[in-house]
């Protein structure tokens, strides 16, 4: 029996074209009576379908917040023509948070609507926040390593470990330093 090695929308490398895809279909080819596919086909729009071994993943990057991405989501409230103006016309940016496409951040379609510029900015920065933490995070380590940085490195390094704490801050840490403020 087979299992799907790869999903929907997932970027791999297909070997006999050379080049970088993204899988449009996952398709199993199933047998009467038989409980799971037989054998799992991928079509990634390059002509033909392709097996597993034809293709190799993405290399993973070591972050453990994630591999988040930016996908494109059809826009079912308007038509092309009446969204022209956007920057893709008849499509909304999705930030995809989890390795299943769940969760992640969306936006609706009115407010996307209204500035379709300022959502398309804020959609590739929240793709990016899992790397820009890490950078945040190698500038206060390589602050912290080097006894000659420069003192505009180190106020960098403080704004950047200032973040770091905001972001890994809890809820109830936020409640008590809000409440502390009121007295």
């Amino acid at each position: 029996m087979a299992k799907a090695e790869y999903h929907k929308h997932q970027r791999v490398y297909v070997k006999p074209v050379g080049t970088w895809a993204v899988i449009e279909k996952v398709k199993p080819h199933w047998v009467r009576d038989v409980e799971e596919p037989v054998k799992i086909a991928y079509d990634c729009g390059l002509g033909r379908d392709f097996s597993a071994d034809e293709l190799s993943a993405e290399a993973v990057e070591d972050n453990p917040v994630g591999n988040w991405r930016l996908m494109r989501a059809r826009n079912k409230w308007q038509s092309v023509e009446e969204c022209a103006h956007h920057p893709q016309p008849g499509t909304y940016p999705v930030v995809v948070t989890d390795a299943q496409n769940w969760g992640g951040w969306r936006v609706p379609g009115a407010e996307y609507d209204r500035d379709p510029g300022r959502i398309e900015h804020q959609a590739r920065l929240i793709v990016h926040a899992p790397s820009l933490f890490a950078l945040a995070e190698r500038l206060v380590k390589s602050a912290q390593d080097d006894p000659d940085a420069s003192t505009q490195t180190i106020t960098l390094a403080k704004s950047a470990a200032d973040l770091i704490r905001a972001v890994n801050a809890r809820p109830e840490d936020m409640q008590q330093k809000s409440e502390g403020s009121l007295d």
